[in-house]
């Protein structure tokens, strides 16, 4: 083997273990955020008082670690209407749906809703042409959202169910998708993940604030209570590190396998509510999270099988000239 292949085959590589790294630490990230909504709810914290100041937190943590690397956000009318798009769909409007939902089907249910974006999103991605149709990941992609669709209607089909705040839970995934391709399609040039990131964190923390002038929210944190404070700044330092790896998984490895962040955020996010927080197992958890698993597993391979380098050609053996 020639150093030539060698090097390309390096480089392969390193392209596809970077983003899957993202995948699997912002999906552990992102199933233990759904669990701390719910105990935030059983000790007196609103969903939009806790979504508000854990957001603000992690605004804070990375316009710090954007100062720090030299990385400002862009301050364009491109960098703007980014910001405040993104901090809607992604950050404002979902997050705000399924922390109020929790209380009502429980974090387990919320974290399997939060894997059905990636049929919305590479539906998307293959229409606008920004995903080239690949059968592997096409199967993967139905293999996911097959897992969350069984666990779903099981959790319709259960005497105690909510229909109303099941399907306000099934509107998150739809923003979260929306979201999976706009920050592709829009991401404004020469801008690093750490740099938008902050800038789409503090949008979203002044559209929470907007919601909270209704008098049906509040922002109140409970007063002489360390617990609840403890727990905003634990869930900051989780967002922050959520929403940085979400920015840099957008980057390398593009919105369809950054929209299995749910799936990877469900394998880890129905146990830690069954083990930890008493909630009974979802029917079909196990067929659900393997068809989850397979589907993690079958686009990544197929990304891998796509950004492949094709083989050098031969060169031609010269021809002799007649004189």
């Amino acid at each position: 083997m020639s150093d030539c292949t060698e090097q390309r085959i390096s480089q392969h590589n390193n392209v596809w273990l970077i983003p899957f790294i993202c995948l699997l630490a912002g999906g552990l990230l992102l199933g233990i955020s759904t669990n701390l909504a719910k105990y935030a709810g059983e000790i007196g914290l609103t969903p939009l008082a806790f979504l508000f100041w854990s957001i603000t937190g992690a605004a804070f943590i990375l316009v710090v670690v954007a100062l720090l690397r030299h990385e400002h956000p862009p301050l364009s009318a491109r960098g703007f209407e980014y910001y405040l798009v993104a901090a809607l769909v992604s950050v404002a409007g979902s997050n705000l749906i399924f922390f109020s939902a929790i209380p009502h089907v429980g974090a387990g249910f919320v974290a399997l809703m939060i894997a059905l974006p990636p049929l919305l999103t590479y539906l998307g991605a293959l229409a606008l042409r920004i995903e080239r149709f690949n059968i592997i990941r096409a199967l993967g992609v139905a293999a996911a959202l097959a897992g969350a669709a069984v666990l779903a209607a099981r959790k319709f089909s259960a005497p105690d169910a909510s229909v109303f705040w099941i399907l306000i839970a099934l509107c998150g995934p739809v923003l979260l998708a929306i979201g999976n391709i706009y920050r592709s399609l829009r991401w404004p040039d020469n801008a690093s993940p750490s740099a938008l990131a902050p800038g789409m964190l503090i949008a979203a923390a002044i559209l929470l604030g907007m919601v909270s002038i209704s008098p049906d929210f509040s922002l109140v944190v409970p007063h002489g209570e360390i617990l609840p404070i403890g727990l905003i700044v634990v869930q900051a330092g989780i967002f922050a590190g959520q929403f940085l790896l979400l920015f840099l998984l957008q980057k390398t490895g593009g919105p369809v396998l950054l929209s299995l962040l749910g799936a990877v955020g469900a394998i880890v996010g129905v146990p830690v509510a069954v083990f930890l927080q008493g909630e009974s197992p979802p029917e079909g958890l196990i067929l659900g999270a393997s068809l989850i698993a397979l589907g993690v597993a079958l686009v990544t391979w197929g990304g891998m099988k796509m950004a492949k380098p094709s083989k050098p050609s031969k060169p031609s053996k010269p021809t002799k000239k007649h004189l």
